[in-house]
């Protein structure tokens, strides 16, 4: 803890998180953001449907992944009645390298609902934003941001690792309710999507520094190696199948090397979720 942060902190213990105090914070945040704020390109933007994309491209995926296939996926479907008349074959073949492919039908799906009950609108408002498939509380809340300017109230990882490292220096196990009253009460009503690209910005240095900031979090869990998971067999095969239409099973155990009854499993998974459609023996992709 250096000497700025154990003075604020300690102003914060002996007289709570007044109107200064709030001040304060914002300041220190958006002072690093004016001289460090992340280029990325779904910030140049207050295009919704590029919101949209860009936002489940970013779950559970590092922005600098993100960068070449939103740019790609957006000269491929510009527009959201372009991807809601995509067939999933051409989507999930642009999306392959993101991983986590459940996030590109819920993408499709989430356009023709769009087209279909919002006349191709991207809703503002978070109930709206959390019927489509794919979306949670947390990326309604982020689209409504920075598309809308809404000021909204959440939490993600690099948010969360600000609000441990300002507000909890001395504490382990901190839950997401705890830190979400501070986020509402120092949320920047009049610009609430440059605060929160500060914030996650502020967030990604802290992260560098401290390594191991998120893991006082109540809810930080490791993640698993991916080398030999199920989720690699799974983007195996179905990258597999994308380029092999009416492939059958003998033959993708031929080309990836493992075991039939892992196959098995992997393909009962994929057809249930939608992905894939056995027909007489071999695999396409769904349409």
């Amino acid at each position: 803890m250096n000497k700025l942060h154990s003075q604020f902190f300690t102003e914060i213990k002996e007289k709570g998180l007044t109107d200064e105090i709030i001040r304060r914070f914002r300041d220190i945040i958006y002072e690093f953001y004016k001289k460090n704020k992340r280029k990325l390109p779904w910030r140049e933007t207050k295009i919704p449907y590029y919101i949209l994309v860009s936002e489940i491209m970013l779950q559970q995926t590092q922005a600098e992944r993100v960068i070449p296939k939103y740019k790609q996926f957006l000269k491929a479907f510009p527009n959201i009645d372009s991807l809601a008349k995509a067939s999933l074959d051409d989507v999930l073949k642009l999306w392959q390298g993101l991983g986590y492919n459940r996030r590109a039908i819920s993408l499709k799906k989430a356009a023709e609902i769009i087209v279909q009950k919002f006349n191709s609108k991207i809703p503002s408002n978070i109930v709206d934003l959390e019927s489509l498939p794919g979306i949670g509380k947390t990326t309604a809340c982020e689209i409504s941001s920075f598309a809308f300017n809404t000021p909204t109230v959440f939490i993600e990882t690099n948010i969360r690792s600000v609000f441990i490292y300002f507000f909890f220096p001395n504490r382990a196990n901190i839950k997401d309710s705890e830190i979400l009253p501070i986020v509402k009460k120092t949320v920047d009503m009049s610009n609430p999507r440059e605060w929160y690209y500060a914030l996650m910005d502020y967030g990604v240095m802290l992260k560098k520094k401290f390594p191991d900031l998120n893991k006082k979090s109540a809810h930080y869990q490791k993640q698993a190696p991916f080398k030999g998971s199920n989720r690699q067999i799974r983007g195996l095969v179905l990258k597999t199948v994308i380029n092999n239409p009416g492939i059958k099973e003998n033959q993708i155990v031929q080309k990836l090397k493992i075991k039939l009854y892992r196959l098995n499993k992997v393909l009962l998974q994929l057809e249930k979720e939608g992905f894939i459609i056995k027909k007489k023996g071999t695999y396409i992709v769904a349409k």
